[in-house]
């Protein structure tokens, strides 16, 4: 009996560091001025959208990329080496909407206007809840820790749609699983 008890203690141990290795395949370390925000990427509701974002980290592309559009109440975008709102990283993707709901903390692609198929690299993070955006938006990821870091991000004015003259950058942005811990 103890025998079999320390056999199911060892596997249930086994299964569990399975099973947060995996999860770190799917959380990003977002750097920011401030702090340390984590993403979990949820490849079960847009898997080409978590491939793509995992491309783009691994090449270091968002790092010193700007908080470009800043609505507060409303959500803080980013993902353009431009800039301003015009950029990408040159490879659409095809758009995966679900009902999961923009809520605070959901991390989704934008796009370029009506074509639903044009989310390139740039994504923002709802502050708020934005129910106006669901079956609209690819949802590919939830903020869940460091939330009110992403509150401090320096934000726009509505006169100009959330344009920020001096953006915040992200530091890095990392896959957990390739961070030394």
């Amino acid at each position: 009996m103890k025998k079999l008890l320390l056999t199911l203690c060892g596997f249930l141990m086994l299964m569990t560091n399975i099973s947060n290795s995996q999860d770190l395949n799917n959380i990003l370390y977002l750097e920011l001025k401030d702090g340390r925000v984590e993403i979990e990427m949820r490849p079960d509701l847009a898997p080409l959208h978590v491939a793509r974002i995992k491309e783009l980290v691994k090449e270091k592309f968002y790092d010193g990329l700007a908080f470009h559009r800043v609505i507060p109440g409303f959500m803080a975008q980013t993902g353009d080496p431009k800039g301003n709102g015009t950029g990408g990283s040159g490879v659409k993707i095809k758009a995966e909407f679900t009902s999961e709901p923009h809520v605070r903390g959901t991390v989704s692609m934008a796009r370029n206007g009506f074509d639903i198929n044009s989310g390139d690299s740039q994504f923002f993070i709802c502050f708020a809840d934005a129910r106006f955006l669901d079956g609209q938006y690819s949802v590919w990821g939830k903020v869940i820790k460091g939330m009110e870091f992403v509150d401090k991000i320096q934000a726009g004015t509505a006169a100009n749609n959330g344009a920020v003259a001096k953006p915040d950058k992200i530091i890095s942005m990392r896959l957990a699983s390739d961070v030394q811990q």
